[in-house]
C-alpha cells in the first residue's frame, strides 16, 4: 500500500524527490502518513479534497485485501 501510493503521488507533484510516505501500522488498520513539499500540499489534497478522496478509496481497497482499514495523512 506504501509502495502504491507514493508512486500515484511522485506522478502529481511538482517536486517527487520530496514526497516522503510512511506506514504507521497497527492491529486493525494503517496509517499512511504523506509528507510532500508545501508547495504540491494543495495537488495532494485537490479541490474540496476530491483527489486525497480518491487516493484514500483505492488504499482502502488495497488494504480490505489485507483486512486493515487504511487512512491517509497529508503532514504539514
Amino acid at each position: 500500500m506504501k509502495e502504491l501510493l507514493e508512486y500515484i503521488i511522485k506522478a502529481i507533484v511538482q517536486k517527487p524527490e520530496e514526497v516522503e510516505v510512511r506506514e504507521v501500522e497497527g492491529t486493525k488498520s494503517v496509517i499512511l502518513e504523506v509528507k510532500v513539499a508545501p508547495e504540491d500540499r494543495g495537488r495532494v489534497i485537490g479541490k474540496q479534497g476530491q483527489t486525497v478522496k480518491a487516493l484514500q478509496t483505492i488504499v482502502r481497497v488495497a488494504g480490505l485485501k489485507k483486512g486493515k482499514k487504511v487512512v491517509i495523512e497529508v503532514l504539514q
